[in-house]
């Protein structure tokens, strides 16, 4: 019986060893590069009209977003999460939305948005993109989401997101056992008391 228990033991040991997922890591350089290129759009979209010609249709707040460290460690936590447990959604396997998460990581919301624990009224998603401008582009392009809500969400479009001034932003990778490395990342962008 105590070879059979040793024996149990010592598969138990080698076998996970040879687990194929890698670890999820947070790019924190990427993120800083869509933060600052998000930045750089907001504050001079005339710039980027020739990669954006729909720019020239929408009022853009010109104002620029102040990075949060509260919102990227939340946002830093939603895309390691999603990274690990293979969901990719705005809202989690247990039906937490990232209102809950951001009030919860610190950044106080009005109870008003904390009535539903699904609501997300902050956040913007990708998924598989390699890099922070990449991101940020396909965002802001929004193809085949209805309503624009991403593009307007990043570039501070309406009198809702014009107002939102701080911001946060994780972006995970994972090497899955195919050797396909997926990315995942968040975005929020919100404002105190509301």
């Amino acid at each position: 019986m105590r070879v059979f228990k040793l024996l149990l033991l010592l598969f138990a040991f080698v076998s996970s060893g040879f687990q194929s997922d890698k670890k999820a890591r947070l790019d924190k350089e990427e993120a800083q590069r869509a933060f600052q290129y998000l930045n750089q759009i907001r504050t001079n979209p005339l710039k980027f009209q020739d990669k954006f010609p729909f720019l020239a249709k929408h009022k853009i707040t010109k104002t620029a977003l102040v990075w949060n460290n509260q919102l990227a460690k939340v946002a830093e936590t939603k895309a390691l999460d999603m990274a690990k447990r293979k969901y990719f959604a705005h809202v989690d396997p247990e039906g937490f939305g990232m209102n809950y998460y951001i009030n919860k990581g610190g950044y106080r919301l009005s109870k008003d948005w904390l009535r539903h624990k699904s609501s997300n009224n902050f956040e913007s998603l990708a998924y598989g993109l390699q890099d922070g401008p990449a991101t940020i582009n396909t965002l802001i392009i929004d193809r085949g989401v209805s309503g624009l809500g991403h593009r307007k969400h990043l570039l501070g479009i309406g009198d809702w997101n014009s107002s939102l001034t701080d911001i946060g932003i994780g972006f995970a990778s994972i090497e899955r056992e195919t050797g396909y490395l997926e990315t995942y990342v968040c975005i929020i962008i919100a404002k105190h008391d509301w």
